[in-house]
């Protein structure tokens, strides 16, 4: 796992740590979960996702497959 360096307001850092606590997490694991949300993949799984909806599937297969992962992730699963 890498880790990073960022710049929150005092307000956000406070907000972030005690949502941590409030749900048992770490504030690593709220921000992946978070990226995950909003569908961010890294290039590898992007291309992964792609090869996959450009295969033999309709328009409406192929953007069912790239939806599934962000619905999993908002359902919680």
């Amino acid at each position: 796992m890498s880790g990073m360096t960022i710049n929150l307001s005092e307000a956000h850092h406070r907000a972030l740590k005690e949502t941590a606590v409030q749900r048992n997490r770490t504030i690593g694991q709220l921000v992946d979960e978070s990226l995950e949300f909003y569908g961010i993949k890294s290039r590898d799984d992007a291309r992964d996702l792609v090869h996959r909806a450009r295969s033999n599937l309709s328009g409406e297969q192929a953007l069912a497959v790239a939806q599934k992962p962000v619905r999993a992730v908002r359902r919680g699963s």
